[in-house]
């Protein structure tokens, strides 16, 4: 293997080559940028070695000369896009390919002409004063090497801003694109999203692989949430057999706030995703939902925290994981209830579903609680089929590899249900039948 320390110089020229462009944008930025990048310098990549690392190796990136920004020789047309059950939601879309931005691809009407939503670079170039004051605010670079390497590098994204009492009544869609020819490609997707005080609205954000080469997706978005607002916030996977992905959500709630979040991942070789949700705001609620879909020999890692910092806090929290193959699942759910965070109430659940003897899961739910006024639980379970339902199915005529997918489907479907937007719950639906579908389900001995 390549040492790691070779290909870490390769990111620290890159900036390098690229400080002086950096440089002539905002002031603020460019002082954020060199912060993190030495951050990223001092921590290197993680390695098995830190604990929230222990399951997952970073291997697959570091190991890989990835180059930045490339353009494929080929562009992404709509019509080469149509397998991708996610790409004709009805809702307003921006749509980045390798990180920049696709005018051809996106569609922004019938929005609300008071809410913002632009590509980020846009919104840097305008000099939008909520950027100085929110971005790179809340997601942790001093503490995370790949939010770090974010930071530094990032070039474009999304920014959406709804102003105060503004409800949008269709989802806003963010739509990243990963297309690699012969050489690896890395692109680093930066999004911020604003939502005021008493407005309502959802967000989903989309990562598609095109193309059967080699990348590398470096993701963060920040959150905030005003006081009494209401937000849905979902991230799909549906990336390559060669992708690699790690992602940072990061949500800031303030007082009586609601949010509900959703992560699925239906593909990927390595992805690693990182939820940090703060209640920061008196009678805050969050919900957060999960479903992981593994084979072959993938692996996919969910590091969730809720974070307890004002009384009267409520969260829910359930992640389901399907395993198949030889492949490999993590889960990691830290709930934290601060000195001050009286009468919380969280409850967390990790479930999962192996689908072969060469499956693996490590699931590690657990809680910090330094209140003495609190309601919290959690739990984690790892089985099989039931093999009594398996009999009952086939006592009535079903097969016994399909009598397994409609268990495999009831247990998933489970969380997909939890999602409100009706047109992106159907086409989770379709897209958990496509990947059973590619199954191949062992028979019991």
């Amino acid at each position: 293997m390549t040492p790691v320390t070779d290909y870490l110089e390769t990111y620290l020229a890159d900036f390098q080559s690229r400080e002086n462009s950096f440089a002539a944008g905002p002031a603020w930025l460019a002082a954020l940028r060199r912060a993190a990048m030495h951050r990223f310098a001092e921590l290197g990549f993680p390695t098995s070695r830190d604990e929230a690392w222990k399951y997952t190796s970073v291997a697959p990136i570091a190991n890989v000369a990835f180059r930045p920004h490339a353009r494929p020789s080929a562009s992404p047309t709509a019509e080469s896009l149509a397998w991708s059950c996610f790409f004709e939601l009805d809702c307003p879309r921006l749509v980045f390919v390798n990180g920049h931005y696709s005018p051809s691809l996106s569609f922004l009407a019938g929005l609300p002409k008071e809410v913002t939503a632009t590509r980020l670079s846009k919104a840097l170039a305008a000099g939008t004063p909520a950027l100085e004051q929110h971005l790179g605010r809340y997601a942790d670079y001093q503490n995370h090497a790949f939010v770090a390497l974010n930071t530094a590098l990032l070039e474009d994204g999304g920014f959406i801003e709804i102003p105060k009492g503004t409800v949008v009544e269709k989802p806003i869609y963010l739509m990243f694109i990963s297309a690699a020819d012969t050489e690896p490609t890395v692109s680093y997707p930066r999004t911020l999203i604003l939502a005021g005080r008493e407005s309502q609205a959802t967000f989903i954000e989309g990562h598609v692989g095109w193309g059967a080469g080699v990348y590398f997706t470096n993701a963060v978005t920040e959150i905030v949430a005003g006081e009494n607002a209401i937000v849905e916030y979902a991230k799909l996977h549906q990336e390559g057999a060669t992708t690699s992905h790690v992602g940072t959500v990061q949500v800031e709630q303030q007082r009586n706030s609601n949010v509900v979040t959703h992560s699925f991942a239906f593909g990927g070789a390595l992805i690693r995703e990182d939820w940090n949700v703060v209640l920061d705001g008196e009678g805050a609620e969050a919900q957060l939902n999960g479903l992981y879909l593994t084979t072959g020999k993938q692996h996919i890692d969910h590091h969730t925290t809720l974070d307890h910092a004002r009384p009267h806090g409520t969260s829910r929290e359930l992640y389901k994981g399907v395993l198949d193959g030889r492949s490999t699942g993590v889960f990691n759910g830290r709930v934290i209830v601060r000195k001050d965070a009286q009468k919380t109430d969280s409850k967390q659940s990790n479930k999962n579903l192996l689908l072969s003897e060469d499956a693996t899961i490590n699931t590690k739910p657990q809680l910090e609680i330094f209140a003495d006024d609190v309601k919290c639980t959690h739990g984690a379970t790892i089985g099989q089929v039931d093999q009594e339902a398996i009999f009952y199915l086939r006592s009535r005529g079903i097969g016994h590899e399909e009598a397994r997918k409609i268990l495999t489907f009831a247990f998933a479907n489970e969380v997909i249900g939890r999602v409100k937007f009706a047109p992106l719950s159907d086409r989770l639906r379709d897209a958990l039948f496509q990947s059973l579908a590619k199954r191949v389900l062992r028979e019991e001995a």
